[in-house]
């Protein structure tokens, strides 16, 4: 890696659409997140979506610029570091994602890198997420 590698993504709604879809692929319908009516009387004041949403979407946000940077190669998930949700995204909200490699180490013949991630939402001071992800590179 000869030149520092980082970008941010555009912004993506986060919509009770995904969130209920998102809930029934998992099997967690907690009414934080699915029901309406009873979310908004609750601490966040409306639905807010799973931290595992956002975390999951974190591929589609970066990949297709982390790949113009390296170049047509087989990208693994190996794990993520740290990972903390730092602050509710409620329904409706925007989110992007900030990242930068932090590391690219040989691994035999593949490498291991190391990407700090952070969610942020629009309008809001603390971000949603951070964690740094580690990904192989086949």
């Amino acid at each position: 890696m000869t030149q520092p590698m980082s970008g941010q993504s555009d912004w993506f709604e986060i919509t009770q659409a995904q969130i209920n879809q998102f809930a029934d692929a998992t099997h967690d319908h907690q009414y934080l997140h699915v029901d309406q009516q009873r979310a908004a009387e609750g601490p966040f004041g409306k639905t807010i979506a799973h931290g595992f949403l956002y975390l999951s979407m974190v591929p589609h946000m970066m990949l297709d610029d982390l790949l113009a940077i390296i170049g047509d190669a087989t990208v693994i998930n190996y794990g993520v570091n740290g990972l903390r949700f730092i602050s509710p995204v409620p329904v409706d909200s925007r989110i992007r994602l900030n990242w930068q490699v932090l590391s690219d180490e040989p691994k035999g013949k593949n490498r291991l890198l190391t990407v700090e991630i952070g969610i942020e939402i629009q309008g809001v001071e603390k971000p949603a997420m951070a964690a740094e992800w580690l990904l192989y590179i086949l």
